[in-house]
């Protein structure tokens, strides 16, 4: 018999206090993923996984440890425990560490509201083998493409359950399903590839798979017959797919533990302009069907609504219990955790402000310069924003998309780069991250 996730973090703790442990937490985890590959039309790989995980932190003092297992029987749980309690009395003292303050913590959250959980049933292998051959299908259809590379969907359900020795317990659930594909273009030294793709947490919402593969051909094809760029200083335009990279690298740089360590270019810069005048980051854990919701994180804080950026103007860190206890700043209910890892800050769903232009327009615009569609590898100097990574993507002369770009390396400052972006208003509203395509007007490009 399956047994409940509340009734199994509950004997975590009990097993915790009764080997030694002052305070603890627990987390249990119970998924089922289901994943297809098709190549040529037929099935060539379908997985399914059952799982259960769990996670046991305890606290002797200020001293802690984590212990994981996938074996939920009873005398693991009291080993685990007891080998849990033992290694923190091994470990130094951490006097930022502990749980939060019973008044601290939720205590009223509104799941159903958030629509985490499609209630449809789950797709049989075949509805997923279906999904993935049209895919495939439509990307074979279009003219010039040689070959799928491959053709997947996937479904998968976790139920999440949390509970401490402050008093809190809680969990919800939480499904997904995606599909993609990745199309080559051309033959032999001369072949190119690219991709498409979607993932939504209800079935209903995904995007109609022939829509998926032709897209995807039609990216690959533009990346026929690439050649280096010059090399000089140009306007550099970020795709809408990519260009979350870049206010990934502010959400890094505003990462409490980041600034703890001093180990950011931004750690002075609270209070100061990081995004152009009128540009705000958002921060927003409670929109409905978004990967990055949550009733509360993983140290059973509340989570809500802030504004990281508003109107240019950094407003805060992302911390947790430990970096916000260090730096003298209270959490922001940014702490992400797994049953294998213990509480550390991390991002919710973040929407940038778009712009009124289209890409269309930027790109019109821009004059001469890169359009970037992809991008490999990174040389990131987190203490001073230095940037060079190397990218792919379309030139553009004159306004105008001429040819397909490679083997060339975009730099500059992170810091000057932010500053100086053009938003487009083309972001999808239905990611975690809503960032739109962003123009930088000048960077070095290393090419020929």
């Amino acid at each position: 018999m399956t047994q409940a996730l509340d009734e199994l973090t509950a004997q975590m703790l009990d097993a915790a206090k009764a080997a030694g442990a002052d305070t603890a937490d627990a987390m249990a985890v119970r998924g089922t993923s289901l994943s297809v590959d098709v190549r040529g039309g037929t099935l060539e790989e379908a997985q399914r996984d059952e799982s259960t995980d769990i996670g046991l932190r305890v606290f002797v003092g200020q001293r802690s440890a984590l212990v994981s297992s996938s074996d939920t029987s009873s005398r693991t749980l009291s080993e685990m425990a007891e080998r849990a309690v033992a290694m923190a009395r091994e470990a130094p003292e951490n006097p930022y560490a502990g749980l939060a303050d019973p008044a601290q913590i939720a205590t009223d959250w509104d799941v159903a509201a958030l629509e985490l959980q499609d209630p449809t049933d789950e797709p049989t292998p075949a509805a997923l083998q279906e999904d993935a051959a049209q895919a495939e299908a439509a990307a074979l259809g279009v003219q010039g493409i040689s070959q799928v590379q491959s053709a997947s969907a996937g479904y998968g359900a976790n139920d999440i359950y949390l509970a401490g020795s402050n008093g809190f317990s809680g969990g919800y659930r939480r499904t997904n399903r995606g599909l993609s594909c990745v199309a080559i273009a051309g033959t032999g030294a001369g072949m190119e590839r690219d991709y498409d793709g979607d993932s939504r947490i209800f079935q209903s919402d995904l995007r109609d798979a022939a829509q998926i593969g032709r897209t995807a051909a039609e990216r690959a094809l533009l990346r026929l017959d690439a050649r280096k760029p010059p090399t000089g200083t140009f306007p550099v335009l970020f795709d809408e797919r990519i260009a979350t990279s870049l206010i990934g690298h502010l959400l890094g740089a505003i990462n409490g533990s980041a600034i703890a360590r001093g180990a950011s270019y931004l750690r002075d810069a609270m209070g100061t302009q990081v995004l152009p005048q009128g540009m705000s980051l958002l921060e927003d854990p409670h929109r409905p069907r978004i990967g990055g919701s949550r009733p509360f994180d993983g140290e059973f804080l509340p989570t809500s609504k802030r504004a990281v950026v508003e109107d240019g103007v950094l407003q805060g860190w992302t911390l947790d219990l430990t970096t916000g206890r260090q730096l003298g700043m209270p959490s922001t209910a940014n702490a992400a955790r797994g049953t294998g890892s213990a509480p550390s800050p991390a991002s919710w769903n973040m929407e940038l402000t778009q712009g009124t232009a289209s890409r269309a327009d930027l790109i019109r615009d821009m004059g001469t310069g890169l359009l970037v569609t992809s991008m490999i590898g990174s040389t990131i100097n987190p203490n001073t924003g230095d940037y060079s990574r190397g990218a792919a993507g379309l030139w553009i002369e004159n306004g105008e998309v001429t040819h397909a770009i490679n083997e060339c390396t975009i730099a500059g400052n992170l810091r000057d780069m932010l500053l100086a972006i053009i938003p487009a208003n083309d972001a999808r509203t239905h990611l975690s991250r809503v960032v739109p395509s962003l123009l930088v007007p000048g960077m070095t490009i290393a090419g020929s």
